[in-house]
């Protein structure tokens, strides 16, 4: 996930000055081990579950996309 950012990203997990970054990054990786399961042979998710999963991840990976655009901006890079 934004591999242009990944200094930044690393920087910010190991820094864990911002909570907001930190708590959607967590979430957004919890979401994906959720489709993946249910998405398996043995989960049974339905196509609706799945469906609102993604929804709510690719929301969540808009949100860390404004954190890292900031960050970069007023980080000059």
């Amino acid at each position: 996930m934004f591999p242009e950012y990944r200094d930044l990203i690393t920087r910010l997990k190991g820094e864990g000055t911002n909570a907001r970054f930190l708590s959607l990054f967590e979430k957004h990786n919890d979401l994906d081990h959720q489709i993946k399961a249910l998405e398996g042979h043995d989960a049974g998710g339905t196509h609706l579950e799945i469906e609102t999963l993604k929804k709510e991840k690719l929301h969540i990976k808009d949100e860390l996309y404004t954190i890292l655009r900031q960050e970069a901006d007023a980080t000059g890079k």
